[in-house]
């Protein structure tokens, strides 16, 4: 009976040890930094969840890396040699470091460090939900050679990846910036979306309006503003119920910008609606007297800074009168 009891103890165990062995084999992380192939799953899962909004300064890229190491070999498994070869000098030397994952709707975006010849940079690749490599985009670098700027990357939840640059002028104290923002679209590539500075001064306070010699001759048509740096242009579209418009203004005082042009389609007499397929964007506008008002109903992240919003109140110009001719 005692006999009986001990070989089942010692099967029970054995069967415990197999078990837990076997659990562990299926669970352990794959080699990224070896020559295996490795399956696309683990190495989208070797990129830690990121928290949006997300910052770095190109002063502190290795901070945010992980400690793993994804070799060349596996690398060149899920990206064409192509577009390896315009991210990366692959004939010389190169460390590559995961620094996180942004999973969004249709696509997933994951970032990585490139340290090479004591240089670091900063990549994002994008897949989709099948985890097909879709394209890649490198963001930011270290390598400015002490140009005096301040060089970061900031990610919103849209997401917009825009890379800034900023200084202080040491002869009017001021703050100078050039601001570029990148959003990957359903074309399958990286657009600008964003492209802000205050470095120009043939630039500074003029505002190129796309539409601007677009036909207004429609009741709802003409030129709407604050100032010169807040307004929206609307003019005539395909049909009385359909115009094209312009929006651009500048809040905190020119440090978030938006700007947005398209399409609206009046629901009623007095009020219309930006909304496209496969754009989170969406602006309610309505007239009153001579005024428009918007609001920002979607989310529209990506024409703007993050902490100003399409949400203001724009008063009808008179159109200038046009010279006779003698």
């Amino acid at each position: 009976m005692i006999y009986n009891k001990v070989l089942r103890s010692i099967q029970f165990l054995l069967l415990i040890t197999i078990s837990f062995a076997s659990f562990s084999c299926k669970h352990k992380k794959a080699d990224l930094a070896g020559d295996a192939p490795v399956k696309v799953n683990d190495f989208i899962a070797a990129f830690p969840p990121i928290t949006l909004p997300y910052t770095v300064a190109d002063t502190n890229l290795n901070a945010v890396e992980d400690t793993i190491t994804i070799g060349h070999k596996v690398i060149s498994q899920f990206i064409p040699d192509s577009v390896l070869d315009e991210l990366i000098e692959t004939k010389s030397k190169y460390i590559i470091h995961p620094v996180g994952r942004i999973e969004q709707e249709k696509e997933i975006y994951l970032l990585f460090n490139v340290i090479q010849k004591g240089q670091v940079q900063e990549v994002v690749l994008v897949f989709n939900k099948e985890n097909k490599f879709l394209a890649a985009k490198t963001l930011l670098s270290n390598d400015h050679d002490e140009d005096g700027y301040i060089h970061s990357l900031s990610i919103n939840r849209e997401p917009t990846f825009t890379v800034s640059k900023e200084r202080i002028n040491k002869e009017t104290k001021q703050v100078q910036f050039t601001r570029v923002g990148w959003v990957y679209n359903t074309a399958g590539v990286f657009m600008v979306v964003v492209n802000d500075t205050n470095e120009d001064p043939k630039k500074v306070g003029v505002v190129l309006n796309p539409i601007d010699t677009l036909p207004r001759k429609n009741t709802l048509s003409g030129d709407y503003a604050t100032d010169k740096l807040n307004f929206i242009s609307i003019r005539d579209g395909k049909d009385a119920n359909t115009y094209m418009f312009f929006i651009h203004f500048e809040k905190k005082d020119g440090t978030c910008v938006g700007e947005l042009k398209g399409q609206m389609k009046m629901t009623n007499e007095a009020t219309g609606i930006y909304s496209q397929a496969g754009d989170p964007c969406i602006i309610d506008f309505n007239f009153e007297g001579n005024e428009v008002t918007l609001k920002e109903k979607g989310s529209c992240g990506n024409r703007r800074g993050m902490d100003c919003y399409f949400d203001d109140t724009f008063v009808k110009r008179k159109e200038a009168k046009k010279g006779k001719k003698k």
